[in-house]
């Protein structure tokens, strides 16, 4: 094989190698290709998960908002129970000392 022809060949597999890349470059473009259905299912896809963002925040605002209540509720609720168990505990002081004076009473009459 002489110069002449070893650059032929060169050149005709140097030729066939980009042939062959060029039509993988556009057999992989064309199968990767997105088309407009796709685009828009993406962007009804974006458009829901933007909703379900929006009720999500709304949903954590409202029971970050309830637990506050229940919080002051509960507080309110114990405060009572503080009160009333005071209350009952001055009533069975007062009883036993009326059940004392009764006694004394009864003794002394």
């Amino acid at each position: 094989m002489n110069r002449t022809e070893f650059i032929v060949v060169t050149a005709i597999i140097l030729f066939v190698a980009f042939a062959l890349g060029w039509f993988a470059c556009w057999l992989v473009h064309r199968l990767t290709r997105v088309s407009q259905a796709d685009l828009g299912e993406l962007d009804k896809m974006a458009q829901q998960l933007h909703e379900a963002e929006e009720t999500r925040d709304q949903a954590m605002a409202y029971l970050k908002e309830r637990e506050s209540e229940m919080a002051n509720q509960l507080g309110q609720t114990e405060a009572e129970l503080r009160a009333a168990m005071d209350g009952l505990r001055d009533a069975r002081h007062e009883a036993e000392e009326l059940r004392a004076h009764v006694d004394r009473m009864s003794k002394a009459g």
